[in-house]
Order: structure tokens, then C-alpha cells, then sequence
């Protein structure tokens, strides 16, 4: 009857419960490494390191990866062995962003020494007034 079919799916509920387990590092403390010694370790594979800190339970490492690319990185506190590694986007394309979204930049008015009209409509500053 219908008992199979819940039987069966409670037993692939269990037997896939594990596989859903969160990446947290569960590391005792009394067994993890010093930070220096992932630092030397990742600046030895090329790395440029910007910052070590834990995050649940895990080394996280911001910074330049060897292949040049800004990345974050998860890493067991014991065994310095890397757990994810995620690359981050570039922001560095300044003028193709103003362009892609509508907000060209004046530059005869930055050339004269100018500030440039916003793009908003909204201007700093006190408003001059002429009264006649």
C-alpha cells in the first residue's frame, strides 16, 4: 500500500542527512595552528594576504591568489587544509560602470576645475538666490 513509498523516503531522508551538513569547521581549538603559519604557508603558493580571521570555526583568508585574482578562502584551523575557495568580483572598472548605468561624466567640467552636475539632481551646497 502507501507504507512503502513513506518508508522508502524516510530512509533516503536519513541516509542523505549527512550529506546536507553545514561546512563549519568543527576543529578543537587546542589543536589549531597559529594564523602565522597559514600566512607562510599561502605566501610561500604565491599568495598576497590581506587578512586571517574565524569565521565558524574556520581560517578565513581574503587576499590575491597566485593566478591573480582577488579571492576568499575557508581553511581548517588544524590542519591549515582548504575547505572553499571563492573568487570575488572586480570593482575596479569605475568608468565602465558609470556608463553601463546611465552616469556619464561630465569631463569639461572636471577639466575647468568644476565640479560635474550630478546625476541625481540633488546639488550640494547653499543655493544662490537673485532677488530683483
Amino acid at each position: 500500500m502507501k507504507t512503502k513509498p513513506v518508508i522508502l523516503s524516510l530512509s533516503l531522508l536519513l541516509v542523505g542527512t549527512p550529506l546536507l551538513a553545514d561546512d563549519d569547521c568543527d576543529d578543537p581549538v587546542a589543536n589549531w595552528q597559529p594564523r602565522e603559519n597559514l600566512r607562510q604557508k599561502l605566501e610561500a603558493e604565491g599568495w598576497t594576504v590581506y587578512r586571517i580571521k574565524v569565521d565558524d570555526g574556520c581560517y578565513e583568508v581574503k587576499g590575491l591568489a597566485p593566478e591573480g585574482f582577488r579571492a576568499e578562502a575557508s581553511y581548517a584551523p588544524a590542519s591549515l587544509k582548504l575547505m572553499e575557495l571563492e573568487r570575488e568580483e572586480d570593482d575596479d572598472d569605475d568608468e565602465d560602470d558609470d556608463n553601463r548605468y546611465g552616469n556619464q561624466r561630465q569631463k569639461g567640467a572636471e577639466a575647468n576645475g568644476q565640479r560635474p552636475a550630478p546625476s541625481n539632481g540633488i546639488v550640494k551646497g547653499r543655493p544662490s538666490v537673485t532677488v530683483e
